[in-house]
């Protein structure tokens, strides 16, 4: 069956730009066997859940085989299912299933690096094979394996050297990411062609296009120099060498040509891009070039990072977040396309980082931090559980984390001699485990997610945050989220307006414009746990309110100050020519 949307048709026949995707981590969404890992057949089972919100579109994170090492994103087959979430047949039950609810269906391609454990590599080691160039093998400089020793001096994004000593050939391997996930040589054109035969084997099975992981670092300047010492002096800054490295361009160029140019515009193609700029953004975004529709970009999620990095949380300011989301806003805005995200397995839950997960205040907050996010100008981009104000976990100790990012910090920082508490407290705030706790279905003792003990503990607040209570309460986060995604496919203002930012230096309110054709929206977020008076100009005074999250339609207050509850959210509509200006 071929798939339709619920959304408005774009008036440039893009349709993922009226879109609404939701992203499910497959081992932490849905449980069908009891053996506490979330599986393709839970997920077929709570489609329902997703169609009702009015989603458009399912990402679904790796599910392909695995040794697990950082859960599914070091690969060992890039075509087939791994046996914790099933098979091939319990996946093409799950595409028609997403495409019955006239949904899509988009997969995680990571082709940054494989597992160790992938035939590719393996053949790799032996320096006599044809598959050594696949991967980035260099000789020590130096005595091999002593500090040192490594062929540059990179760091990994998951603590350590970016090389490991491999033995049987004399050489190192390079790994951005864990020892367990070697880079591939995107200089080998074998390489990007068996990449590209993956590709259009999944297109053909039926899905609707793919999230590339971390897709800006695929390719290396191939001298591979040294980088500036980070600093804590350990290890350098590759990142000049590969963020947006020499021919990524011409890579995603080839990728298009080779997979994509000959295929029905269903498809959505979304490069995730750690530290790319918004003037690189509009590179790859701009569809004349035709490289991706759209990217993730990282800005906004790195303004609460201290200066020890993302385990050292400090406070965000709302200027801070304002300057930077009106930066992307503008500069996408004529060519190219902004992707909205608050949350995904990579990030804390948004409502314990920018909002108030507290009883009193965690709904309000999580619905205002959803409307300001939604009514940007882009796709928005749903994490599982966050339309319930799923929260940050309690975690008590270093054991209560399986995430492999958090456990090497954690490792690398006390034999540093850093303070074992200010280090978990890093993690509490902003580890990656905090996205992957199960689903909170109901309020049972495996909050529905499973029967069987949970690979990951349930967080202890599922007894009253939950699907279950929330599709009862008509003034939940859930039932927010499906008026937001409502009014998207409703209003070709959310759409298709363009931006004005307003309030600039403001530190308590987000306000903005959106406008497009005789229809301006204004949004209003209270960033604070405190009411704000806030005088709105004469021309906003009686224009209808058609959003909020605090009892009360109709028009604004006429000719008084509006006073903002904690948290509180809205959205006025303006019509020209309509009773409702008054100018």
């Amino acid at each position: 069956m071929t798939p339709t949307t619920g959304s408005a048709p774009s008036e440039d026949g893009a349709w993922w730009r009226s879109a609404v995707v939701y992203q499910v981590y497959p081992r932490s969404f849905a449980d069908s066997d009891g053996d506490g890992i979330g599986d393709l057949d839970g997920i077929t089972g709570r489609l329902d859940h997703l169609a009702e919100l009015g989603v458009d579109v399912l990402w679904l994170s790796p599910v392909y085989p695995s040794p697990q090492a950082d859960n599914g994103y070091d690969i060992s087959d890039y075509q087939d299912i791994d046996p914790l979430f099933g098979d091939l047949a319990a996946f093409d039950r799950l595409l028609a299933a997403v495409h019955g609810r006239g949904m899509r269906l988009v997969m995680d391609l990571v082709v940054n690096h494989t597992s160790d454990r992938h035939p590719w590599f393996q053949e790799s080691r032996d320096p006599a094979s044809p598959k050594r160039s696949w991967y980035l093998w260099r000789p020590p400089r130096g005595e091999a394996g002593a500090a040192g020793a490594e062929p540059n001096n990179w760091g990994s994004f998951f603590s350590g050297p970016a090389w490991t000593y491999d033995e049987p050939g004399g050489e190192y391997y390079l790994h951005l990411f864990s020892s367990r996930q070697p880079d591939l040589n995107w200089e080998e054109p074998a390489v990007r062609h068996a990449v590209y035969a993956m590709m259009r084997w999944w297109l053909e099975r039926g899905v609707d296009g793919f999230r590339m992981d971390v897709v800006n670092l695929i390719s290396k300047d191939p001298a591979l120099p040294d980088g500036p010492l980070r600093g804590d002096g350990l290890q350098g800054d590759g990142s000049p060498s590969y963020v947006c490295g020499p021919r990524v361009h011409d890579h995603l160029q080839e990728m298009h040509r080779e997979v994509f140019a000959q295929r029905p515009d269903r498809l959505l193609t979304v490069g995730e891009m750690p530290g790319v700029t918004v003037e690189q953004a509009r590179l790859f975004t701009d569809p004349a070039r035709a490289e991706v529709d759209m990217v993730f970009q990282f800005e906004h999620v790195s303004l609460d990072h201290g200066p020890g990095g993302k385990f050292d949380p400090r406070p965000l300011r709302l200027t801070d977040l304002k300057a930077s989301l009106a930066r992307w806003q503008e500069g996408l805005a004529a060519t190219g396309w902004n992707s909205l995200y608050w949350n995904n397995h990579d990030q804390p839950r948004i409502v314990s980082r920018f909002g108030d997960d507290g009883p009193l205040h965690r709904v309000r907050s999580a619905t205002m931090l959803a409307t300001v996010l939604h009514l940007h100008r882009g796709t928005p981009f749903v994490y599982q559980g966050e339309e319930l104000g799923m929260a940050n976990a309690p975690f008590a100790s270093i054991g209560d984390f399986r995430d492999i990012e958090s456990l090497n910090h954690h490792a690398q920082a006390l034999a540093a001699g850093e303070d074992p508490e200010q280090v978990l407290r890093g993690l509490r705030a902003m580890g990656r485990d905090n996205a992957r706790t199960p689903m909170q279905w109901d309020a049972s003792p495996g909050a529905g997610f499973s029967t069987g003990t949970p690979w990951i503990a349930v967080n202890p607040d599922h007894t009253t945050v939950n699907a279950a209570a929330a599709r009862r309460d008509p003034a939940s986060v859930y039932h927010h989220y499906r008026r937001l995604i409502a009014l998207r496919h409703s209003e070709p203002a959310v759409v298709h307006g363009d931006f004005t930012m307003l309030l600039p230096e403001d530190e308590r309110v987000y306000a903005f414009t959106r406008s497009h054709r005789d229809t301006t929206l204004l949004v209003i977020g209270n960033f604070t746990g405190a009411s704000v008076r806030l005088d709105l100009p004469p021309q906003w005074r009686e224009a209808e309110r058609i959003l909020g999250n605090v009892p009360g339609t109709g028009p604004a207050e006429p000719g008084t100050a509006t006073v903002l509850a904690p948290w509180e959210a809205r959205v006025h509509r303006r019509t020209e020519g309509s009773a409702a200006r008054c100018d």
